[in-house]
């Protein structure tokens, strides 16, 4: 009699390659781990490498709260050309001489990017207008009106400046888009850029130095499985007794005497069963990714 077999789930830290979209990424893993679930936290460009954490199985459950995380990039723009796309690979819309810019110009103008700021979306941008992602009516010459969106840059540091480039190293909140950002930094000092290079160093709790290629994963696609709950590290514990966790994970609210208001991981010994919300003492479901057995002895209920 063959062994069950055990549905995959988990979280894979990919290192994206540049020339691959996103979605290239997942359907090479979903052939790796023969499987249908899977989704990403955050979107690539195609150009663009680096952290694209991958969930799969269940996992997807808790893909809104990595999505939420802040991202961390090294990126990279020429100054003095601006191009439809935003980046090198788009064509020239505009030129501006960039040689009255000096290093402490570059330096004060960056500081009025940190913080919480607005940011209005690029047309060639998977964001979606009525049911059509922008880059879809950019390609057909339409120019859609975009509202300016609230972002947060909590890092914006000048890596390098040897003019016409400069590099910055940048930890933003969700939603950035960073050949805007660099766009916005050139036209704030009286010029134009395009991004020329972009690389996500960070990914929330998953970082460039742990990310795997494609091939590696290919060749020990069980030992880079990361469990689900890294996803969800940052948020509190909540244990539960056998009785409990079949209770919850079953869909029925439960009192927990004690349990202070929030979200919590639900864990059962040492078992990840997913997420619960707590009011008023009543503990309920939020993102469960396992239903327990019902326990033999259910003794009483504390």
């Amino acid at each position: 009699m063959s062994e069950k077999t055990v549905p995959v789930q988990g979280i894979i830290n990919v290192l994206k390659p540049p020339g691959m979209t996103s979605h290239d990424v997942i359907t090479k893993i979903r052939h790796i781990y023969h499987i249908k679930k899977a989704g990403h936290a955050g979107t690539l460009d195609p150009d663009a490498a680096g952290v694209l954490p991958v969930f799969l199985g269940n996992a997807t459950r808790l893909l809104e709260y990595a999505s939420a995380e802040r991202k961390c990039y090294r990126a990279e723009a020429l100054l003095g050309v601006r191009t439809d796309t935003g980046d090198d690979s788009g064509t020239p819309v505009e030129e501006k001489t960039a040689a009255h810019l000096t290093r402490a110009k570059l330096e004060q103008v960056l500081a009025q990017f940190r913080g919480q700021i607005m940011q209005v979306p690029p047309m060639y941008s998977a964001l979606k207008v009525q049911g059509k992602k922008l880059y879809e009516y950019a390609r057909q010459g339409q120019e859609i009106v975009r509202e300016p969106r609230p972002i947060e840059i909590f890092r914006l540091q000048l890596v390098t400046y040897d003019p016409p480039y400069f590099t910055l190293d940048i930890e933003c909140s969700k939603g950035t888009y960073i050949r805007t950002l660099l766009e916005d930094i050139a036209a704030a000092a009286d010029t134009c850029a395009c991004m020329t290079f972009l690389l996500r160093t960070g990914a929330g709790r998953y970082p460039l130095a742990e990310a795997f290629t494609l091939e590696e994963i290919a060749a020990a696609p069980e030992k880079v499985l990361l469990p689900p709950e890294t996803a969800v590290a940052h948020i509190p514990l909540l244990a539960v007794n056998p009785l409990q966790a079949y209770r919850i994970t079953g869909g029925v609210r439960t009192t927990i005497k004690g349990t202070a208001e929030g979200t919590y991981r639900l864990y059962w010994g040492s078992e990840f069963l997913g997420l619960v919300q707590a009011a008023d003492e009543i503990v309920q479901p939020l993102k469960i990714l396992q239903q327990t057995a019902k326990p033999a002895e259910t003794g009483t209920e504390m």
